[in-house]
């Protein structure tokens, strides 16, 4: 068990998950910092002063600010921190977007590639390009 186990690790996949799921999580706190202290102060500016980390909606009491809120263990909807999670997302998703998009051109498309059949001329059937007499009809063919 522990060498089938060996040889799961050891796979190209396994490890190339790891790191992956390792990079994304400092991806997703270099966005959570850019969203945070980059992106939103500008734009709570833009709005009017807003601190959109303090917005909430309290269920019960009525406090002040967010913080006062928390302290007296109230119930709140803090819509603000969901908004910037939101723009936390779409940032992501775009990001992944642009890389899925520069990988698949990386990608060699099939029509690309050099074809590795052709038709006979005599009786059309598919045959390899290297075949130079056709094992449907044994006709002499050129080699190109």
């Amino acid at each position: 068990m522990l060498r089938e186990f060996k040889e799961f690790i050891a796979r190209g996949n396994v490890i190339d998950l790891a790191v992956a799921v390792i990079i994304g999580a400092a991806f997703g706190r270099i966005v959570t910092s850019l969203v945070n202290d980059i992106l939103m102060p500008p734009i709570g500016l833009l709005m009017g002063g807003i601190d959109f980390a303090g917005l909430f909606v309290a269920l019960r009491g009525n406090p002040a600010t967010l913080a006062e809120a928390k302290a007296a263990s109230l119930p709140t909807i803090n819509y603000g921190q969901f908004i910037q999670a939101a723009i936390e997302f779409l940032i992501i998703a775009f990001v992944i977007f642009l890389i899925i998009k520069a990988i698949n051109r990386m990608k060699r498309r099939p029509e690309d590639l050099p074809p590795t059949v052709k038709a006979c001329e005599y009786c059309f059937s598919s045959i390899p390009v290297q075949a130079r007499r056709c094992p449907q009809c044994t006709s002499a063919l050129e080699v190109v």
